[in-house]
């Protein structure tokens, strides 16, 4: 018997989740101008999307239903646990609460907010005394915060997979990457061979590894 008229429909949950995610984002991230606005505006829906599914209204479980059915007919496709749908595809026996993928985008999720986090605040004692940010993680690469949206993001993908957030997701990626380049503009502006001399050598986003093994 599905339990999809308790399982959903939960509203106050996705009110209450999309909230203290979008809040504990925003308190980090501190948007400024137009673009960054944007950006945050589209993590945020993309956070608003993802519960909206998961404790709304499955939209991609209905979507999928009629295969789903056919392929997993074992499967309860409208209970909550089904919306972890890597581990009920690959036969995670199991609460998927504590299946590899969940385990996995936890560890996503908590280092993408950390890098939020720790990016904050090199950037704002940086900016407090007028300097370019070049220590902590911004030794290992030039944008740590966009970073780390990146990495919840993803992490929220492979804990609970939608259709809607993948079709947000690269557009998110290119969001964030416009965003970067006319940041990176505007500080060369300010700090001239400064910046560049740092951005020859530390990466965009992705940390080389023997940046990691010489800052280490």
């Amino acid at each position: 018997m599905s339990n999809e008229t308790t399982d959903y429909g939960l509203w106050s949950l996705v009110i209450l989740n999309s909230a203290v995610f979008i809040f504990f984002a925003f308190s980090f991230f501190k948007p400024r101008t137009k673009r960054d606005w944007r950006s945050f505006g589209a993590f945020s829906a993309f956070l608003v999307a993802l519960f909206t599914e998961m404790y709304g209204f499955p939209l991609t479980l209905y979507f999928l239903a009629g295969w789903l059915q056919s392929n997993y007919p074992n499967v309860d496709w409208f209970s909550h646990e089904s919306g972890h749908l890597l581990e009920m595809l690959f036969g995670w026996q199991g609460s998927p609460h504590f299946g590899p993928f969940h385990f996995l985008s936890t560890a996503f999720i908590i280092g993408g907010f950390y890098l939020i986090a720790a990016g904050w605040r090199t950037l704002y004692a940086a900016q407090k005394e007028g300097k370019l940010a070049t220590t902590g993680l911004y030794a290992r690469v030039r944008h740590p915060q966009y970073a780390g949206f990146v990495l919840v993001m993803f992490g929220f993908l492979v804990q609970w997979p939608t259709l809607l957030t993948l079709a947000m997701f690269p557009v998110l990626l290119w969001m964030y990457s416009r965003l970067a380049v006319h940041e990176e503009r505007e500080v060369e502006k300010m700090f001239g061979d400064t910046w560049r001399n740092y951005a020859d050598k530390t990466p965009r986003f992705i940390p080389r590894l023997g940046n990691l093994s010489e800052r280490a």
